[in-house]
């Protein structure tokens, strides 16, 4: 295998998780706040910090490795303006996932702390979870995007 179907493998790898994974722990998270109980929205949350920082994390930091990597390999031009929009897209993702990440540890303390006294949600936590479910839109949204411009290739301007 030539470096660059490597690179291209790496780089198609880290995004299935990348996008796998975060699709798969939503919907795990917010599985668990529509149910309600105190213990699974805990569990649920530590369960969806670790997979940020085992998967997500990673694969978000392969991404762009491997991908200016294939840029340079491939000898296209890193200005091109599907290549732009992909950074744009990209950054706004990550801009979506750093206080997600936050709000998820914050979430995993209050439910924790709420499961070993025995006490309900305090109302911090639905803002905290609204703020969550309304980060994660323009994320996914935008991931979706990158996915359309990596294989379409479109020149935009």
């Amino acid at each position: 295998m030539d470096s660059y179907l490597l690179l291209k493998w790496l780089h198609v790898l880290s995004s299935t998780v990348l996008f796998g994974t975060g699709m798969g722990t939503a919907f795990h998270m917010w599985m668990a706040h529509r149910r309600g109980g105190v213990g699974e929205i805990a569990m649920a949350a530590r369960h969806t910090v670790l997979a940020d920082w085992l998967f997500t994390l990673p694969s978000g930091v392969v991404q762009p490795v491997t991908g200016f990597a294939m840029i340079f390999a491939a000898g296209w031009q890193a200005g091109e303006s599907w290549l732009v929009a992909t950074y744009a897209l990209y950054l706004l993702a990550l801009a979506c996932w750093i206080p997600v990440v936050v709000i998820q540890m914050r979430v995993a303390r209050i439910a924790t702390e709420a499961t070993r006294t025995g006490s309900e949600l305090p109302p911090e936590y639905r803002g905290l979870m609204t703020c969550w479910f309304w980060l994660g839109w323009p994320a996914f949204i935008g991931l979706v995007a990158v996915f359309w411009l990596m294989v379409a290739k479109p020149v935009l301007w």
